[in-house]
């Protein structure tokens, strides 16, 4: 097969690669290095088996110019970035949802059959049930981020309705792991690396979330995509259980060592505007098709500590 994967220099984008190489797939990548490393993935283009396109998917000549000959998209890249929306509010709309239009058009044109979609849980909104099935609706998102995913969702479904693809949503829990360049617990490593007395968290600490290891994430996206084979195949993936922040800075705090440091919160049930104090994705249908996680919620914060604390050259107190 030959897949194009966006994003493919990303943290999730590059554990997919490793998967699709490794099992003896062509790989094509856009990526716009915004937030990628090319580190991640230069042994691939040093191989000849995966080939960058250094190109921006907000830019449809740029997509047109990715897509000739490939069998399957794998659509990850997004706005990694929630926040920012908040502060510039075209952000989504443009990296998301414009995007994701880009790539079904370009797919169109190209007779491209299939796709593979990395939405979110975030879409669900906070006022779902928990855990959250697939067939919870209406889907009243909160974030600019989480709408981008759902009109993404809902581009997608247009297309294989109106012209025939076939595509994969898979709702991602919280996605941790070697590689990250963001989220919470890259952000505690840091500000311990900053100041090992101190420990800020924002929020109060209850917030709590499903997490999943982004091998498990790659490779339960690929499991599915060899057992299911409707036209539209809609999956929640993540853990079995949540996580707390408050016992995610406790971890970093043990595991960078800085067993002094204070854990100091800032207050109130979220930590940004748009983010969902709760959230535990239903994961029974992941499940039926024989697949199943390596590591629960709290396995994988400590997992991602120790690799990340690694990665960013910390020396452990």
């Amino acid at each position: 097969m030959r897949a194009l994967v966006t994003g493919g220099a990303g943290f999730i984008g590059s554990h997919l690669i490793d998967r699709l190489i490794g099992r003896g797939d062509q790989v094509v990548i856009i990526d716009n290095l915004s937030s990628g490393n090319v580190s991640f993935i230069q042994h691939h283009l040093d191989s000849g088996k995966a080939t960058l396109i250094h190109g921006d998917v907000t830019v449809f000549d740029d997509v047109m110019g990715a897509m000739a000959g490939i069998d399957c998209v794998f659509h990850l890249a997004a706005n990694p970035d929630i926040r920012l929306g908040t502060r510039i509010t075209d952000t989504d709309l443009k990296q998301g949802t414009l995007a994701t239009y880009n790539i079904v058009e370009a797919m169109r044109r190209n007779d491209v059959p299939k796709i593979a979609f990395a939405s979110s849980s975030v879409v669900y909104g906070e006022d779902a049930p928990l855990p959250t099935p697939e067939t919870h609706g209406p889907c009243l998102p909160i974030s600019l981020y989480g709408a981008s995913k759902q009109a993404g969702e809902g581009l997608i479904s247009s297309w294989v309705g109106t012209f025939g693809l076939q595509a994969y949503i898979f709702r991602f829990a919280n996605i941790i792991g070697t590689r990250g360049t963001h989220g919470v617990i890259f952000d505690f490593i840091h500000k311990l690396k900053n100041d090992p007395s101190r420990l800020e968290v924002l929020g109060n600490g209850m917030q709590e979330k499903s997490y999943m290891e982004v091998g498990d994430c790659v490779e339960g996206i690929l499991h599915v995509m060899s057992s299911a084979d409707a036209p539209l195949n809609l999956y929640n993936l993540g853990s079995h259980d949540t996580a707390s922040v408050r016992r995610i800075a406790e971890i970093v705090v043990e595991t960078t060592g800085c067993h002094g440091a204070k854990i100091e919160y800032t207050g109130g049930d979220r930590g940004w505007a748009g983010d969902i104090p709760r959230a535990m994705l239903g994961i029974e249908k992941m499940l039926s098709t024989g697949f199943d996680v390596r590591y629960n919620s709290e396995e994988a914060i400590r997992h991602t500590a120790l690799a990340l604390i690694e990665e960013i050259g910390l020396d452990r107190r």
